[in-house]
């Protein structure tokens, strides 16, 4: 997609270092230059703000790519692209059946009124809840590994969204200053929501959390 529109050598494209890798391998791959920006705590989407300020004299393109079930802000990235003459693609989750969402949402609002001790997403922007993330609190990642650890050894299922922000791997690694993804990355953990989950299983997993208090013991 990024060579069909002319994006190649000597190109630099702005892209999220909170997600997958394949993002910025597609950069890659056309002969351009990944440049990482920070993403909006809320949304885990590219902060426009941090697009803007990472737009050079070689910027061809901006890749947004929607999280988790939240759309990235569009209407703000495709104004930062008209201002500088920037090709704006989107990447991320496709739709899912309504009655699936509406269940997820359902499932969602449970979580949001029972957990304790963890902090729930943000509800706004039509939010279809693909993963349910919640932000671990402490000291960073050694309290949210160890909060996941005691969660699925009482059988619930999570997981870490991203475990390893792309602009950290050996092959795209940048000196650059992402403290949101950073964040992100270390306090993150994915809940189930599935539309397949019973009450019991419900139940099961605010026991699981609200037993731990939020967090286990504090790092130092």
């Amino acid at each position: 997609m990024l060579r069909a529109a002319g994006v190649g050598v000597g190109d630099e494209v702005i892209v999220p270092a909170f997600g997958n890798v394949e993002v910025a391998a597609a950069v890659a791959m056309a002969g351009a230059l990944p440049v990482f920006a920070d993403i909006d705590p809320v949304t885990y989407c590219l902060d426009p703000s941090a697009v803007e300020a990472a737009v050079g004299p070689r910027t061809a393109a901006v890749v947004a790519v929607h999280r988790f079930g939240r759309p990235a802000d569009m209407r703000r990235l495709l104004g930062i692209g008209e201002r500088h003459g920037l090709l704006v693609l989107q990447e991320g989750e496709t739709g899912a059946p309504h009655d699936e969402i509406a269940q997820r949402r359902q499932r969602a609002a449970y979580l949001d009124a029972k957990l304790r001790g963890v902090r729930a997403p943000d509800d706004g922007d039509g939010h279809t809840y693909q993963q349910y993330v919640v932000r671990v609190p402490g000291n960073g990642r050694p309290d949210r590994d160890a909060f996941a650890r005691a969660v699925r050894g009482r059988g619930v299922d999570c997981r870490v969204p991203v475990k390893t922000p792309v602009h950290r791997l050996p092959e795209f690694r940048r000196c650059v200053t992402l403290p949101e993804t950073e964040r992100a990355a270390d306090q993150t953990l994915a809940l189930p929501v599935d539309a397949a989950l019973t009450k019991r299983d419900m139940q099961r997993i605010v026991s699981a959390c609200n037993s731990l208090g939020g967090l286990l013991q504090p790092a130092f």
